[in-house]
This record gives structure tokens, C-alpha cells and sequence, in this order.
């Protein structure tokens, strides 16, 4: 019987604990999609309460809206505070300025979606870069070996898209413009979340992180690469 109080208090606190941050989200980028801010609370909330270090920093992606908008949002969640509203740019093979497909799959060159934790900035092929861990099976696990990791590039330049109407496509990367990599990815480093959304239905539907209570907890403290 005490088990089961603790289950469902323990249940209740992580509604809750989603909930506001939802309302801390929503007040601080109110030109984001709301869903989408909700889905991303609730993924960040449910990886905590299984096992995730908390953390500071919380990225969101929404690729349901077209590259040249801006659709990348950076919350520091301890000040509250907006850090970065930017464009950022998905794979090629995901679509045009309008994006369709997305990827787990090595050589896909498409983007991936779900729950993303941070791990180590690096100087590589791109520049200045931050390697990102997929935290959802089948959905974004290979983000890792697929070297799916946040870089600048000149092609997610408002520039760009003035020249071209869209912004340019990575090989399955979240690209960002130059000026602001390094800032950006220093914020992100180091255990914080990324979450990219797009209105996938089976994706929604059964990601464990967005519906925590509906089954097994899922296995968010393996190893890290």
C-alpha cells in the first residue's frame, strides 16, 4: 500500500513539476507553439525522474515550422531566462525549407527528432561543435555514432535565406549561424537538453518520455559514448 502512495505521489510531483515548467517555458518564448513547449517539459520531466542528472539548460527545436523562421529556443531554466531565439537548419534529405522526414538510420542525411541529452564541445570538420546523445530508442539513439551534432554554418544565415529563400541543409545536423555558435553551445555543453519536434504521430504517440506514466520507465541512465 505505501508503494503505491509513493508511485502515485511520486506520479502527481512530476505532473506538477512538468506543469510549471510549461508556464515558465510558455512565459518566456510566447511566439513558440505551446504543444510544443508542453512536449518538451514533459520529456525533460519524465528523464529526470528516471534517472537523468536535472539540469540547467534546455534546448527546443520545433521543425514543424519552415527554415526561415526561427525555431530554435535556448531556456536557461535557473535565472528563468530566453538565451538564444535562432534559426537552425535540418538535413537535406528531411526537405526543402519545409521539413518531412526524419531519421535514426546511419546515411539518412535526414534529422532526427525526440529527447537529446548534450555531451562535449569539440573543434571538428564544422568548427566549433557539441555532440549530442539520443536518449530515445529507434527515434534518435544513433545520434551519436551518426555524428548528429549542433555546428555553425554559413548556410543558416538570414543572408542565405534572403539569397535563396531557404535556408541550407546539413547532412542530418542542427546547424546554427556562425556568430552565435560558440555562445550557444557553451550554454548547451555538458548534460543539458535538446528536444526536436515535429508532428510525427507514432512518434508521439509511443515515446515513453512523453507519456511517462503509460508504461515501463525507460532506460535513460545507460552508458554514455
Amino acid at each position: 500500500m505505501l508503494g503505491q502512495v509513493l508511485v502515485g505521489w511520486a506520479a502527481f510531483a512530476g505532473l506538477t513539476h512538468a506543469a510549471g515548467l510549461t508556464d515558465t517555458l510558455e512565459r518566456l518564448a510566447p511566439s513558440a507553439n505551446p504543444r510544443v513547449l508542453a512536449l518538451a517539459a514533459s520529456a525533460m520531466s519524465c528523464a529526470e525522474r528516471h534517472g537523468q542528472p536535472a539540469a540547467d539548460r534546455l534546448a527546443v527545436i520545433d521543425y514543424s515550422l519552415p527554415s526561415t523562421k526561427r525555431r530554435l529556443w535556448v531556456f536557461d531554466l535557473s535565472q528563468p531566462q530566453l538565451l538564444f531565439k535562432e534559426w537552425v537548419a535540418h538535413g537535406r534529405a528531411t526537405g526543402a525549407n519545409e521539413a518531412e522526414h526524419f531519421s535514426n538510420v546511419p546515411e539518412s542525411h535526414e534529422s532526427s527528432l525526440g529527447l537529446f541529452r548534450t555531451l562535449h564541445s569539440y573543434e571538428g570538420h564544422d568548427g566549433y561543435a557539441l555532440r549530442l546523445k539520443g536518449l530515445e530508442p529507434g527515434i534518435n539513439s544513433n545520434a551519436y555514432t551518426r555524428a548528429i551534432v549542433i555546428h555553425g554554418a554559413q548556410y543558416a544565415t538570414p543572408a542565405f535565406i534572403h539569397r535563396v529563400g531557404r535556408l541550407g541543409r546539413s547532412l542530418g545536423c542542427p546547424a546554427v549561424r556562425p556568430a552565435i555558435v560558440k555562445p550557444l553551445i557553451n550554454s548547451l555543453k555538458n548534460g543539458q537538453y535538446v528536444f526536436a519536434y515535429y508532428p510525427k504521430p507514432a512518434w508521439i504517440k509511443h515515446s515513453r518520455y512523453l507519456h511517462c506514466d503509460a508504461g515501463p520507465a525507460p532506460n535513460l541512465i545507460a552508458s554514455t559514448p
